[in-house]
């Protein structure tokens, strides 16, 4: 089964426990990379850390979340090869993996309730990547990433 790499800042500390709650009893490992409580902290430490253990390997997906999943998705996408997609919804969620290989899902505390965030969640662990012509513009980006700004 795959393992799922959580991360959040104090806002989402809550969801996060929820969402780990849920991926358990689907049967995915979770590693937590914290926050491990409701005190302030910063995003980004929590997005680039979820961000580096997919891009390196040690994890096959990442779910990170914060006040509205905006600040930890662009921390996490700070990453080489990382792809999140900060999504309030699960049809936005499944396109994101279907279209762009997104590799990490980002949720809004703020924004939905722990039950809408499983129903996204799950229709984003469910979705594949169709390939195709997505994987020319997904290489596109890998592209860029590597520092050819190609044409």
């Amino acid at each position: 089964m795959e393992l799922i790499a959580l991360g959040c800042d104090h806002a989402a500390y809550q969801l996060k426990e929820n969402i780990k709650e849920y991926l358990i009893g689907l049967g995915y490992q979770v590693r937590d990379f914290g926050t491990l409580g409701p005190e302030s902290v910063d995003y980004p430490d929590y997005g680039i850390a979820v961000g580096e253990a997919v891009s390196g390997g040690e994890c096959d997906k990442g779910i990170v979340m914060c006040g509205t999943g905006i600040g930890i998705s662009i921390s996490a996408n700070k990453v080489k090869g990382i792809r999140a997609a900060a999504c309030s919804e699960p049809f936005s969620a499944r396109l994101s993996r279907e279209h762009n290989n997104s590799n990490v899902l980002a949720l809004g505390s703020r924004i939905i309730a722990p039950e809408y965030a499983r129903c996204i969640v799950k229709a984003w662990l469910d979705a594949k990547f169709e390939e195709g012509h997505h994987a020319k513009r997904i290489q596109k980006i890998a592209q860029y990433e590597s520092g050819d700004p190609g044409k």
